[in-house]
């Protein structure tokens, strides 16, 4: 049957609703429902579900991005060994999380929870190395935010083996600098630290919506040098109070990304009206309109989207799916900048 963009999403269709085979898709989503380390709310493990269900309801015309849709989009089906390491490593991690950090004689939990982290990574970094092969274009849908780590790693060596040089758009409300944050070294506070200390091919990391970080996390960004860029969201906040357009600051932080970019959006970045069960919101943060502002300067910039994640989106509990609506039309606005020229 031919397929009709403006009907209802069919039963047992793919992510929006959509009819495609994998071979057929150019955008190849994994999801990855892990969420061992969330030191405050918990929950994103159910996101890409969730995200999923919601997302039959988005419309599928975009009036800057044409017909997203018919470049293909293809939702790999979750894999239950991930679950099932999230369970498990939760289970360890939620006693020590609760009496404020691992101490040293927590060091055999620690370690079956290290472990789990090295296990994702390696799943996403495989699939993400055999997507990006195949010419196709791989987002990842988490879980928490230590759950890309693999995903970039194989983009930056994508990219490098071209002869270029990755950069990562880093939308979130922290700077995920710490160092095995509550003696976890993939903590979800951890991701951008590990990137920088453990993937050498990505250049710089230009942060944006950040405002909530640590003295340490403040001060290991300044070390990095130009290797990572910070815009604080209050700065921002200052500098639209005296006039200038949220557009320009937009520009300015996109113009120290170079031509190769990983997306990044922790769904903490937007203000918590717009994903109030996400594990740690925080006040402040960008409108839905400003992401969508931002993301779209990004394609007009001429630089290449690679690849991209989109974490730490949780349903909540009952009947409410608010978190996930907003998640999935953000998603299809990813996919409408990777892959629009």
């Amino acid at each position: 049957m031919t397929f009709n963009p403006d009907a209802a999403a069919k039963v047992g269709s793919g992510i929006f609703g959509l009819p495609h085979s994998r071979d057929e898709s150019l955008i190849i989503l994994l999801p990855v429902p892990f969420d061992a380390t969330t030191s405050y709310g918990h929950g994103t493990a159910n996101g890409p579900a969730a995200i999923s269900q919601a997302s039959m309801q988005v419309d599928l015309y975009d009036r800057r991005y044409g017909r997203i849709y018919e470049r293909g989009i293809f939702l790999e089906p979750e894999e239950p060994q991930i679950r099932e390491l999230s369970q498990q490593a939760r289970a360890l991690a939620e006693p020590l999380i609760e009496a404020g950090g691992a101490e040293p004689a927590d060091h055999a939990a620690v370690a079956q929870i290290d472990a789990a982290g090295d296990k994702v990574n390696r799943y996403t970094y495989e699939h993400t190395r055999h997507v990006l092969e195949r010419g196709k274009l791989p987002g990842l849908i988490g879980g928490d935010h230590s759950t890309p780590f693999g995903a970039i790693r194989a983009c930056a060596e994508h990219v490098a083996g071209r002869g270029g040089q990755l950069g990562i758009l880093h939308l979130d409300a922290h700077l995920d600098f710490r160092e095995a944050y509550e003696g976890f070294r993939w903590s979800h506070a951890s991701i951008m630290y590990n990137v920088l200390t453990q993937i050498p091919q990505v250049a710089r990391i230009v942060s944006a919506g950040i405002r909530d970080f640590g003295e340490g996390e403040m001060d290991f960004g300044i070390e990095q040098g130009k290797r990572a860029v910070t815009y604080y969201d209050l700065d921002w906040a200052e500098r639209l109070h005296g006039g200038e357009a949220f557009a320009d600051l937009a520009r300015e932080a996109i113009d120290h990304l170079p031509q190769d970019v990983y997306v990044s959006f922790d769904i903490d970045a937007l203000e918590p009206a717009l994903c109030p069960n996400t594990g740690t919101p925080v006040p402040g943060g960008f409108t839905f309109h400003q992401a969508l502002i931002m993301l779209d300067l990004l394609r007009q910039s001429g630089k290449r989207v690679v690849g991209f994640d989109l974490v730490e989106v949780s349903p909540g509990e009952g009947s409410s799916e608010w978190d996930a609506n907003v998640g999935a039309r953000l998603l299809y606005k990813m996919c409408g900048i990777a892959t629009a020229r």
